[in-house]
């Protein structure tokens, strides 16, 4: 069974199961090979909707929960996207697919951890080497943002955080959006934050979910294992 046949069943199911609503997230899952961001051994396994780990003890997010977060994230073609976490680039690719249909579209992500960075990069050329005009990969503390590129239109968290990061609330633009899982490090409550034209703060609790913990000054202080 090809790996183009079973991205178009995993399509199907999400449609059906009501996670993928919009067209732009449809087109964007099927365009973005998710085998090429799974270590080489998990590839048969990457059109399973459950989380692959991808080393330095992260993961690569279930399909359903990709698919939900950028449909919560309602970004458009020519949104300047903000994401904490790069993991193993997929979400960017998904996002950077729909926000290139306007060439001022761009995403902007960070990743903690080098080694995930540089092969995020490789990850993305191979999948997609064309979106590579429309991604800037950053190594650093994605707690704190990336205040160069700021206020973006819309800003993604693929970590668990304590609380909403004050650098990030304020790098967001009045009428903009923001998707992030908050809790404790072992369970969180999926947050839409909305920023009025006024900048006033909104936020709506979406569904429970399980990330891997945000570590930086404004999230987790410390990992609870590391990693060689």
């Amino acid at each position: 069974m090809s790996y183009e046949y079973q991205r178009k069943m995993l399509v199907e199911y999400l449609k059906r199961e009501g996670v993928i609503r919009s067209k732009d997230v449809e087109e964007a899952f099927l365009a973005i090979p998710r085998e090429q961001f799974v270590p080489e051994h998990l590839k048969e396994y990457a059109y399973q909707d459950t989380p692959l780990p991808i080393g330095f003890g992260q993961t690569i997010s279930a399909p359903h929960m990709v698919a939900i977060m950028t449909e919560e994230l309602s970004v458009e073609p020519g949104n300047r996207v903000l994401e904490i976490g790069t993991g193993s680039g997929y979400q960017a690719a998904i996002l950077a697919y729909i926000v290139s249909k306007d060439p001022r579209g761009h995403v902007y992500t960070i990743e903690r951890i080098a080694g995930l960075a540089k092969r995020a990069l490789i990850n993305i050329a191979k999948a997609k080497p064309e979106l590579l005009d429309f991604i800037t990969i950053a190594i650093g503390d994605g707690t704190l943002g990336l205040e160069p590129f700021a206020p973006f239109d819309r800003i993604i968290v693929t970590a668990a955080s304590p609380k909403i990061p004050e650098p990030l609330l304020r790098q967001l633009k009045p009428m903009g959006k923001m998707v992030i899982p908050v809790g404790d490090r072992w369970e969180q409550i999926l947050q839409i934050v909305t920023k009025d034209e006024k900048g006033r703060i909104r936020i709506r609790d979406s569904i429970p979910c399980i990330f891997v913990p945000l570590i930086g000054e404004y999230g987790w202080k410390d990992n609870l294992y590391q990693y060689y």
